[in-house]
């Protein structure tokens, strides 16, 4: 039987005190996400919350980033319109990665089978050159290959070696390395 009223924090560790979160979320949903914020800005503030951010690295409006300081994005690598990094724990993503539109990678989760519903928390890892296409979702403790695709609409929730597309249906074929 699920209680709720037992749930706790425990074993979560959201990285930075309160108000450092709360000025987050103001900055995220006042300045961050909005349309007339430059992308070079929008790199500027997750660094001055403590993200490691590569060079040349794109991030386009209606990104959701929950914490900063749980996210590194290497060389070239680009964020879509409305792609929410719902990073609890952290999520590295190598360079030249795309982040299709509307995409989700949700590094937390809930233990189904505890009474306490307790938190089942694991980091996400995009390696160099890999997509993740629109409306893609990548769940907690995956790793995505090197050049790897995760398809349109597709759900991961196991790792996905190198050079393997990953379809919406869960189909996996052997894709070429880009020239």
């Amino acid at each position: 039987m699920r209680d709720l009223s037992a749930f706790t924090l425990a074993g979560y560790d959201k990285g930075r005190g309160r108000l450092t979160q709360a000025l987050w979320f103001a900055v995220l949903n006042l300045v961050f996400t909005t349309w007339w914020c430059p992308a070079r800005l929008r790199v500027a503030l997750l660094r001055a919350f403590g993200a490691t951010i590569g060079e040349d690295v794109l991030i386009r409006h209606r990104v959701r980033v929950l914490w900063p300081w749980k996210l590194t994005v290497g060389d070239h690598t680009w964020i879509g319109e409305g792609a929410w990094l719902l990073n609890l724990e952290p999520v590295t993503l190598g360079a030249h990665v795309c982040v299709s539109q509307e995409a989700l990678l949700c590094t937390g989760s809930h233990d189904h089978r505890a009474a306490d519903f307790r938190y089942r928390n694991a980091p996400i890892t995009v390696e160099d050159g890999a997509w993740i296409a629109t409306r893609a979702t990548v769940l907690a403790g995956t790793r995505v290959g090197r050049h790897a695709v995760v398809g349109a609409g597709a759900v991961l929730h196991q790792d996905l070696p190198e050079l393997t597309l990953h379809t919406a249906d869960g189909t996996r074929r052997p894709v070429e390395e880009p020239k």
